[in-house]
């Protein structure tokens, strides 16, 4: 609902204080995402509930949403931000591709919440003095960490499984945020 955004964008502006010197305050509270978990789930449900737009042109790159939990404890706090980062970028850059190949307005609304959700996404991983990615020269190199898919309902899928996976990780165990009290 437009007021329930609202609310949330107050909120979101409240912590994040633009235009003020001091850095941002650090964005801990796991609710944020929360929120952007729920609008993803909705923009995957609108896209299987639509019989438009179901195949993309070509397959899109997607970050790989699977968590081995013995392998993500390992890595190194940086490590970890970085795989996030460079999934965002590849999510940012195949719901991109997505928007240009849907022509239903309902649709449309949900990818650019997609989107917006994702650039929110780099600000409170900003807030929380997590660098930001720079893809290579040439696009983000098909590893281990990625994967390939050719429909829409798969893409919004993976995005909803990485906000819940890696994401989830990441934000909740942010060192910022178990500094002290939170």
């Amino acid at each position: 609902s437009f007021h329930g955004l609202f609310a949330f964008l107050l909120m979101l502006l409240e912590w994040t204080k633009p235009g003020l010197s001091n850095p941002l305050r650090p964005i801990c509270d796991l609710r944020v995402l929360k929120h952007f978990i729920e609008e993803a789930r909705d923009a995957e449900a609108a896209m299987l509930a639509c019989k438009e737009g179901r195949g993309l042109a070509e397959p899109v790159t997607v970050p790989q949403t699977k968590v081995d939990f013995n392998v993500w404890e390992r890595k190194t706090a940086l490590e970890q931000a970085q795989e996030v980062q460079s999934g965002l970028w590849l999510l940012n850059q195949a719901i991109g591709s997505l928007r240009t190949s849907v022509t239903n307005t309902a649709l449309h609304s949900h990818i650019d919440n997609s989107l917006r959700n994702i650039f929110s996404i780099g600000q409170v991983l900003r807030s929380l003095n997590i660098q930001e990615y720079t893809p290579p020269a040439g696009g983000v190199a098909g590893g281990e960490e990625t994967w390939r898919v050719s429909s829409a309902s798969e893409l919004l899928q993976v995005h909803v499984n990485f906000l819940r996976g890696k994401v989830h990780l990441l934000l909740s165990n942010a060192p910022i945020c178990h500094q002290g009290s939170s």
